[in-house]
């Protein structure tokens, strides 16, 4: 128990400090949105961080919107970064776990990209991946899992499928004017991540609450809210703050956190391991971090199905069950094992009750995270398709 009020305290003070920080930030400031590189940011969102050698524009970001949807990114040429990361999913895909262009079968799900740019770490679980630029790599050239699958073709072959195309040509130039050669694989990835840092939603019926419409919300989803933000059932923990995670970077803030949290989903076996991905661990080889991941944004969450990192929750109902029991027991197979009693559990994973009536209450309001304008804003859509 001490462990537990230790923990908690310090999340305690680093929520109020960034709260604190981010108004004193943004006091001066007008409620309308600002225009910041070519991306609109709310008034309400602290300002967007990006390399001091990929500062977005309009170009780079209509470059890299095209780059994303287009399949001659792909070994293959059958897949894009759009397939796994689709608009009317908040850029999920709606698998339980993601499958690459050679349809080999992932060990994760394809997370959302809302917000994107705002991530202190990019995926479910690499501690080190901080840039979109460097994670943009991963799905074109990794071979564990393939993704992309671009590892068997050299790179003067991927070149020449936008050296040869007029439109590309023209629109790598005006996205990187000073560039001596623009078709490049490093211009490739700096407008990727151009136009990710693009996918900003803030315009949910919670963000127009925040922003001084009572009525925005309904009875029940305020009092969804009260249950989601209080110490009883400590979800605001992981998912506080303006994107709802904990694992946030700005220039804005003083620090940085990079935290992952083990949510008592598996004990395989009673020896900590997890099926398949084992979090953290995979890139630590940490003890500690076996079963550690990332809690991912809850913005959009009604869309984002099925949930946790392997996506074996269909609904939003048994996951509020899983996390009101404190984590999960699995009685027989070979998954079998107590994930309440996993010894990397987080402190904040304890258990909560409900009576039917709270239920509904924050499930309602989880749903009033859904940002229509985002799902359906054609600045961000499929530009291949008529």
């Amino acid at each position: 128990m001490k462990h537990y009020a230790r923990v908690h305290n310090i999340y305690r003070i680093f929520t109020v400090m960034i709260i604190v920080f981010l108004t004193a930030c943004h006091e001066d400031q007008a409620s309308e949105t600002q225009v910041l590189s070519g991306i609109e940011i709310p008034a309400s969102f602290p300002a967007l961080g990006y390399p001091e050698d990929n500062v977005p524009t309009k170009e780079k970001i209509s470059l890299g919107r095209h780059l994303f949807y287009d399949k001659k990114l792909s070994g293959n040429q059958t897949y894009s970064c759009g397939t796994c990361h689709q608009q009317e999913f908040a850029f999920t895909d709606g698998l339980p776990l993601a499958l690459g262009s050679t349809n080999e079968e992932h060990t994760l799900g394809s997370m959302s990209l809302v917000n994107i740019g705002y991530a202190a770490t990019l995926g479910w679980s690499n501690p080190t991946l901080e840039t979109l630029e460097a994670q943009a790599l991963i799905p074109m050239f990794g071979e564990e899992p393939i993704e992309l699958g671009l590892n068997g073709l050299s790179e003067e072959e991927l070149l020449s499928r936008f050296s040869s195309d007029e439109q590309y040509r023209g629109m790598f130039s005006a996205a990187f004017p000073k560039s001596d050669e623009a078709i490049s694989l490093k211009n490739i990835t700096k407008a990727l991540a151009s136009f990710e840092r693009s996918l900003i939603s803030a315009n949910s019926p919670y963000d127009r609450f925040l922003s001084g419409d009572q009525d925005a919300l309904s009875d029940q989803e305020k009092r969804g809210m009260d249950l989601f933000f209080s110490e009883r059932l400590e979800c605001f923990h992981c998912h506080g703050g303006f994107n709802l995670s904990d694992s946030v970077a700005s220039p804005d803030l003083p620090f940085s956190e990079k935290p992952f949290h083990n949510n008592g989903m598996y004990n395989v076996g009673g020896e900590g391991r997890y099926p398949g991905n084992q979090g953290v661990f995979e890139h630590t080889r940490d003890q500690e971090d076996l079963g550690r991941f990332k809690a991912p944004t809850l913005r959009n969450i009604e869309v984002t199905a099925p949930y946790l990192h392997d996506g074996s929750v269909e609904t939003l109902s048994d996951l509020i069950d899983l996390y009101a029991n404190g984590g999960r027991l699995i009685s027989d197979g070979e998954n079998a094992g107590d994930g309440t009693a996993h010894p990397n559990k987080s402190a904040f994973i304890v258990g909560f009750e409900l009576v039917e009536d709270e239920k509904q209450d924050l499930l309602s309001f989880l749903l009033s995270l859904t940002d229509d304008e985002f799902l359906n804003n054609p600045e961000f859509s499929d530009p291949f398709i008529e």
